[in-house]
């Protein structure tokens, strides 16, 4: 069976924990354990059969080495829990900033913040390098809030002929003009934002469903989140984070039944701290309205690793992306969107979501 050719951009937490998750699973016994995993095997594939073969990044201590090496660079301060990584003989190409880095980063202590080079990359360059390496799928892991910087990266991925697996809140997959984009090109496209495998929108979307099919009224909500790696980092410029609150916001909204009033919602990102490093907490409180009119309340507490909560969820992302290659599928895979993403193009509750993405898996769905 033939290898799934991906280029990565951004060689952050998410990347190291995505490359880490490829090598994890792989070896003897095939696939390595299933725990941790929603599908050993998607189609004919499985986790090993993704193969970094472009990279593309913008701080010097990653650029110019082999992405073994770089995904442990900082400032990246995710879990390793995968030390042995074979050289993949891609070594880190320069990207262009654009956007893709807060002005805010360079007042942070400089061990773990963004050191730019001096000398980026050219579209033409970045398209021929693409090309070059064989890739087939973009696996777009820029900050949030790099609107301008994405839609840079995914122009160059039509140009070149690669799909498109978008896992941050920049709106591709979810834009009916760089959908058709896609549609015309015959690419398949996974998107928007990526959707943590048990993070906090997909416990708090579990929480409001269950509220609504119980009969419950949902008066106000928050989710609350806080975090130490240079995503929260970045954040901390709110100018970044309306498309990153859009998409949190309308994924719960979107199975809570009457939407609630926007003074009664309130979801988002909300602060970094620092000795975090890549373990994210998060706070959820529900309230609302029982039988009689009677109040009741429900607070909840997570505490995850950030980035390897996202890695199996992009494991099965671009294997989905690939079978759709396989048969010549192009356009937004909307099973695929609904169940691994926040802000597909078609929101569907988990439980949709999740029958529809077997039905593609199976053959039995189109997109």
């Amino acid at each position: 069976m033939s290898k799934i050719p991906i280029a990565i951009i951004g060689v952050g937490n998410c990347a190291s924990s995505l490359v880490q998750g490829i090598s994890f699973y792989g070896g003897s016994p095939r696939n390595g354990a299933s725990v941790g995993l929603m599908h050993q095997q998607v189609g004919p594939y499985w986790p090993d059969d993704i193969e970094v073969v472009a990279a593309f990044d913008v701080d010097r201590r990653k650029v110019g080495i082999d992405v073994s090496e770089a995904i442990f660079a900082p400032p990246n301060c995710t879990k390793v829990f995968c030390e042995k990584i074979a050289k993949t003989g891609t070594i880190v190409k320069m990207g262009c900033v654009l956007d893709g880095v807060g002005t805010h980063m360079s007042g942070y202590d400089p061990l773990r913040t963004f050191q730019p080079l001096e000398k980026e990359s050219t579209r033409e360059r970045i398209i021929a390098e693409l090309e070059e390496s064989g890739a087939e799928i973009m696996v777009n892991y820029l900050p949030v809030g790099s609107e301008e910087a994405t839609r840079f990266y995914v122009g160059c991925a039509l140009e070149a002929g690669l799909a498109l697996v978008n896992n941050i809140p920049v709106f591709i997959a979810s834009d009916p003009v760089w959908a058709k984009r896609f549609e015309e090109k015959n690419l398949p496209l996974v998107g928007d934002d990526i959707k943590a495998q048990m993070g906090a929108t997909v416990l708090h979307r579990t929480i409001v469903d269950l509220f609504r099919k119980r009969g419950v009224k949902i008066e106000r909500t928050y989710q609350l989140n806080t975090g130490g790696n240079t995503d929260f980092l970045n954040m901390l410029n709110r100018g970044r984070l309306e498309s990153k609150k859009t998409s949190k916001t309308e994924a719960v909204q979107s199975v809570i039944g009457v939407r609630l009033a926007d003074e009664n919602i309130h979801i988002g990102p909300s602060d970094y701290v620092p000795w975090q490093n890549d373990n994210k907490i998060c706070f959820i409180r529900v309230e609302g309205k029982l039988f009689g009119d009677v109040p009741m309340e429900i607070d909840l507490k997570l505490s995850v690793e950030d980035s390897p909560n996202s890695a199996g969820v992009a494991i099965d992302a671009i294997r989905c992306c690939k079978l759709a290659l396989d048969r010549g599928k192009g356009g937004v895979l909307h099973s695929a969107s609904a169940y691994f993403s926040k802000h597909p193009a078609i929101q569907l509750t988990d439980d949709e979501a999740y029958q529809h993405v077997e039905e593609f898996i199976r053959g039995e769905r189109d997109s």
